[in-house]
């Protein structure tokens, strides 16, 4: 039985870690932009909206069934969100390298700073209908499947925290990795990356938006 628990977290954790959505890109240009402290911040506002998403799933379910009734609602509140954040980042938000020392090492970043990191990570995750979809139906067959098990709570423990703390290490990897390039980065770059990762952000939101005017 552990065994097949922690397969199968490791299996939900690689599918959701390898989805391609807003929130990979915007932990890799978070991590670019102003540092690993950042990025990290990011990735731990990230990781707490699963944490919340998956316990409403599983003790909720009420809530649960809320949700899916006002799904379009999610959707397109998720929707304006993004169009905000990729507007913002598209044409408002301004670069500095100023968080960067000149050997290339990243100062210390106030904490103001990585609480906003923290809840925009929090905030995109939470606010993405796909991550509410992801967890509703992926709880339902793991619930199903512990039911024919000894221990049931055994079970999704262990398959949810195999799965957590497989996208909580893939995170924190894509930071490292994004972290290397940063000493190699120019303002120039990091205006493309700011452009493509804004425009990448409309694109969801525009997908999100049509998908919420379908379910109406």
């Amino acid at each position: 039985m552990v065994i097949e628990a922690i397969l199968k977290g490791l299996l939900l954790g690689l599918i959701l870690s390898i989805s391609i959505g807003p929130v990979i890109f915007a932990i890799i240009k978070q991590s670019l932009t102003n540092g690993k402290s950042s990025g990290y911040a990011f990735v731990a506002g990230v990781s707490s909206s699963d944490i919340i998403l998956l316990f409403i799933c599983n003790f909720f379910t009420s809530l649960f069934n809320l949700v899916l009734n006002h799904k379009s609602s999610i959707a397109l509140a998720g929707a304006g969100f993004l169009l905000l954040m990729g507007l913002y980042t598209l044409f408002f938000k301004k670069l500095k390298l100023e968080n960067m020392g000149e050997d290339g090492v990243n100062k210390t970043l106030g904490l103001k700073d990585l609480v906003s990191s923290f809840f925009s990570g929090f905030l995109m995750n939470t606010l993405n209908p796909s991550v509410f979809l992801f967890w509703f139906a992926w709880t339902a067959a793991i619930n199903t499947s512990a039911d024919d098990t000894p221990s049931p709570i055994k079970f999704k423990l262990i398959v949810f925290g195999t799965c957590l703390g497989f996208v909580l290490l893939s995170d924190l990897i894509k930071v490292f990795l994004a972290g290397k390039l940063r000493p190699r980065l120019t303002e120039k770059n990091l205006v493309w990356i700011n452009r493509i990762s804004g425009m990448i952000i409309l694109i969801f939101s525009a997908v999100l938006l049509y998908s919420a005017l379908l379910i109406y």
